[in-house]
C-alpha cells in the first residue's frame, strides 16, 4: 500500500481522489492534499484528508511515495521538478506542460531522480480509442490511411474557468486536442512530418474553443482531428478508412460498424455508365454487396483504473511505464507546431 498526495484539488484533484478511494483501495491511499485556496482544504478535511498548508510541507512528509499534479497548466512543471528532486514518485495530469521546451527540463529531473515521472493520459483506456486500435492492430481491414476523429459538443460559450485564460495554459488544443493527439500517436507507429492547424476562437477570446489539426504520418497515413463546442448534429466518434474495408465508431461506447471487401472479390469494370440519384457515373457507383462482408466490432474490456495499477506496478519493480515522458514530449513537440501552423497560416513540415 501507497500513500500519496494530491496538489490542486479542484474538479480533477477530487475525481483522482474518488477513483481511487472507491477502486484502488488495495493499492493506494490519499493520505492528504495541497491547494493554494481554502475552499478545496474544507473540502478535503470533510472528506478525512490531512490540509497539507504548503508544497514544502508534502514534499518533506517521508509518507507520501507519489504525488498527483492537478493544478492549472501553467504550475505543473515548478510542482512536478519539485516533487521529482524531493525524491517522489510523479504523476502530472495532461497537458503535462504548455510547451516542449519546459518538458523537457522536467523529464531531465526526472531522469537525474531517478523517480517515477508519468503522465495522466487517461484517454488511452477509451473504449471508443481502444476498439479502433484493437481492430487496426488486428489488421483485419489493413493498413489505415485517412483517420477522423472527433469530439463534439453543444454548449456553446468559452472555455471554463482557468482554461479559458492564456496565462493558465487554457483554449481547446491543451485540453482535448492533447487527448486525441497522443491517442493516434500512440496508434500510428510512424512519425509525424507534417502538422496544419485551425484554431478558432469563437467565444473565447484568449484561447481556442474550435479547432482542427491536420497531421500526416511518415507511412503516409492522414489524420484530422476536430474538436468542437457548438455543434448541435454530432457526428461519428472515429471514422478509418483502410486499404481493405471501413470502420466507423459512433459513440464513446465503441458502438458502430466495420464494412470488409472480401478477400476473394474483385471488381469489375463494365463499358456501361451506371445511373444513380447523383447522377451517370462509374467511379461513384455503389459497390455490389456480394463483394464486401460486415464484421462485429470487437467488445473490449477496458477501465481507467487500469493506468494506477500500471503505475503501482511500476513503483512495485514488475511492470513497464505504459504512459512514457518521452512520448508526451512528441505529443508537445506536434502541438507547438500546431500553434505555429495556426500563428503561420502555413502547415510545418516536422519530423517528430
Amino acid at each position: 500500500m501507497y500513500k500519496m498526495a494530491i496538489v490542486g484539488f479542484g474538479g480533477m484533484g477530487g475525481w483522482h481522489r474518488e477513483n481511487i478511494t472507491q477502486r484502488l483501495s488495495d493499492l493506494l491511499e490519499v493520505k492528504g492534499i495541497y491547494d493554494v485556496r481554502p475552499e478545496p482544504g474544507e473540502k478535503a478535511a470533510g472528506l478525512g484528508l490531512h490540509v497539507y498548508q504548503s508544497l514544502d510541507e508534502v514534499l518533506a512528509d517521508p509518507e507520501i511515495q507519489l504525488i498527483t499534479v492537478a493544478t492549472p497548466n501553467n504550475f505543473h512543471k515548478e510542482i512536478v521538478i519539485a516533487a521529482l528532486k524531493a525524491g517522489k514518485n510523479v504523476v502530472c495530469e495532461k497537458p503535462v506542460t504548455i510547451r516542449s521546451a519546459d518538458l523537457e527540463e522536467m523529464i531531465a529531473a526526472a531522469k537525474e531522480s531517478g523517480k517515477l515521472f508519468s503522465i495522466h493520459q487517461n484517454r488511452r483506456w477509451d473504449k471508443d480509442y481502444r476498439t479502433v486500435k484493437q481492430v487496426i492492430d488486428s489488421g483485419v481491414i489493413g493498413e489505415p490511411y485517412f483517420i477522423e476523429s472527433r469530439v463534439d459538443g453543444s454548449r456553446g460559450g468559452s472555455m471554463y474557468g482557468w482554461r479559458g485564460h492564456k496565462l493558465n495554459g487554457g483554449g481547446m488544443l491543451l485540453d482535448w486536442g492533447v487527448h486525441l493527439i497522443d491517442q493516434v500517436m500512440d496508434m500510428i507507429k510512424s512519425p509525424v512530418v507534417e502538422v496544419g492547424a485551425h484554431l478558432q476562437s469563437v467565444f473565447s477570446p484568449e484561447v481556442d474553443d474550435n479547432i482542427k489539426v491536420f497531421l500526416r504520418f511518415e507511412n503516409k497515413c492522414s489524420v484530422v482531428l476536430e474538436m468542437t463546442t457548438n455543434c448541435f448534429i454530432s457526428r461519428p466518434r472515429w471514422h478509418v478508412t483502410c486499404q481493405n474495408g471501413t470502420m466507423q465508431i459512433d459513440d464513446w461506447m465503441g458502438n458502430g460498424r466495420i464494412v470488409q471487401c472480401k478477400p476473394d472479390s474483385e471488381m469489375e469494370w463494365g463499358d456501361d455508365i451506371v445511373y444513380t440519384a447523383a447522377g451517370p457515373t462509374r467511379t461513384m457507383a455503389p459497390r455490389p454487396p456480394e463483394t464486401t462482408n460486415e464484421i462485429p466490432v470487437p467488445e473490449v474490456d477496458v477501465d481507467w483504473s487500469d493506468y494506477y495499477r500500471n503505475i503501482v506496478g511500476v513503483m512495485d519493480g514488475n511492470a513497464e511505464l505504459i504512459v512514457r515522458p518521452d512520448q508526451a514530449l512528441r505529443v508537445m513537440k506536434v502541438i507547438d507546431a500546431a500553434f505555429a501552423a495556426e500563428e503561420t497560416g502555413c502547415a510545418q513540415k516536422v519530423n517528430i
